[in-house]
């Protein structure tokens, strides 16, 4: 290993993947090792046999289950936004001609001890039990305004300022209920909590219009997700890393993190060989994670922790129409929590389990020391569950921005379920290594109906 590399990348988590790749096509040597003998790090997915091995190493999955060959579990939980930020990165590095990509039949919401579907089109929202026909009509108004708005033309603002006025000033402009602004707030732009109502209107109001454009895009969901499993998007930017000359590691032990005198990164020691290199990009749990943090690299973030539950159900959950996926958000108020709580459901209609199999998530981030009964009224809409794994994850942010030693720390994977926030992680971490902005080039992405 004598020669030097522009980078080495530690972990093939998706943020890494994704920035291996893009770095690879901007002309950087890279080297990317995984201490896995599979891709995805934190982001995997693993069949049956990877699966019970993690969770229950004495324990062989029931044959009943099927081929191990035909499951790809999740470890963490996400769909793609058809008009967000991950799928421009898909298109714009062609990465899409290694993946093919099904819709997600549906998005409900949880109110009142009840599930109802996020109302797709016109028909659907005026069906729509979540709100009384006076209340329709205000939520119209409010959407209406939202589709209007230009912010070169007053006369579309009703007497309102995006980025002085804060969301809770705009749901009272339009009179919305408690139970409607719940809905926008958690079941469109995907809020984790409340905090952003006292905050200026304009990142809600770009993250709404990009849910019903998103909507719009391909009717039924705003929602799409790779066939076998979200383990394909590292292993396809891994494959584009490697056309333009990026080299891969996998099951390689990394031993040690190499510092000068001044603590500059110098390169990685793996089985008693080092490869140097100018910097080193890598995911939290490289740095220390989970024993003393190393040199204090890394801290916990304030919501500290996520836990998800991992359910194999032989039936699609009660209420959703006998949809073969869909995810259901039960925001905080409902369930008098802070967070809310996410469900999100494949099926082998993704090439992700066997026939008549449903794989379905429940996340939340942590805020009691009995995390198991926090996801308890995500697990009460599943039915009867054939099998579940618990785990419960610590939440990573590194503590500087890695300019001054060249170590470049990403962040945990956090209970959202979408991928905006993994993007906001690599293109924070692209500018701080490159200096400037990622700027990517738009076009379509093909989704199977």
């Amino acid at each position: 290993m004598d020669e030097e590399y522009d980078v080495v990348v530690l972990g093939t988590g998706l943020t890494e993947c994704i920035l291996s790749g893009l770095l690879s096509v901007e002309g950087k040597k890279v080297l990317h090792m995984d201490r896995n003998d599979y891709y995805g790090g934190d982001s995997a997915s693993l069949n049956l046999t990877q699966l019970y091995r993690k969770f229950r190493p004495d324990q062989s999955p029931p044959s009943e289950l099927g081929r191990d060959r035909d499951y790809a579990v999740d470890l963490v939980p996400k769909f793609i936004i058809s008009s967000g930020e991950l799928t421009e990165i898909l298109v714009h590095t062609d990465v899409t001609r290694y993946l093919e990509f099904k819709q997600i039949a549906g998005s409900f919401v949880y109110r009142d001890g009840r599930i109802s579907k996020v109302p797709s089109t016109e028909m659907e929202a005026v069906k729509s039990p979540l709100m009384g026909l006076f209340e329709k009509r205000r939520a119209k108004k409010f959407f209406e305004f939202l589709q209007s708005w230009k912010d070169d033309d007053p006369t579309t603002h009703q007497g309102i300022d995006l980025d002085r006025d804060s969301m809770k000033t705009v749901y009272e402009k339009f009179g919305l209920e408690p139970g409607t602004q719940d809905f926008i707030g958690h079941a469109m732009a995907l809020y984790l909590d409340d905090d952003y109502i006292t905050k200026p209107a304009r990142p809600a109001y770009n993250r709404i219009v990009l849910y019903t454009s998103s909507m719009a895009r391909y009717g039924k969901s705003p929602y799409i997700y790779p066939l076998y499993g979200l383990g394909e998007l590292p292993q396809s930017f891994a494959r584009l890393s490697a056309i333009y000359g990026g080299t891969y590691m996998l099951d390689k032990p990394i031993d040690d993190i190499v510092t000068d005198a001044d603590g500059n990164f110098v390169g990685v020691t793996s089985a008693g060989e080092t490869v140097k290199a100018k910097m080193v990009i890598g995911d939290p749990s490289y740095f220390g994670a989970g024993k003393e943090t190393q040199g204090g690299k890394i801290r916990t973030v304030e919501e500290g922790k996520v836990v998800r539950a991992i359910c194999l159900l032989k039936h699609p959950i009660p209420g959703t129409d006998e949809s073969d996926s869909c995810q259901i958000i039960i925001p905080q108020n409902q369930v008098n929590r802070r967070n809310d709580i996410y469900v999100a459901m494949v099926s082998s209609t993704h090439n992700v389990c066997a026939k008549d199999v449903y794989i379905a998530i429940v996340s939340t981030i942590v805020e009691t020391n009995k995390p198991e009964q926090e996801i308890q009224p995500g697990l009460n809409l599943l039915g009867p569950i054939y099998d579940k794994f618990v785990e419960v994850t610590p939440l990573y942010t590194p503590t500087s921005d890695g300019r001054s030693d060249n170590i470049f720390i990403t962040r945990s994977y956090d209970a959202t379920s979408h991928f905006e926030t993994v993007v906001e992680d690599v293109q924070d971490v692209w500018k701080r290594v490159i200096g400037t902005d990622l700027v990517l080039k738009k076009r379509e992405v093909e989704v199977q109906e």
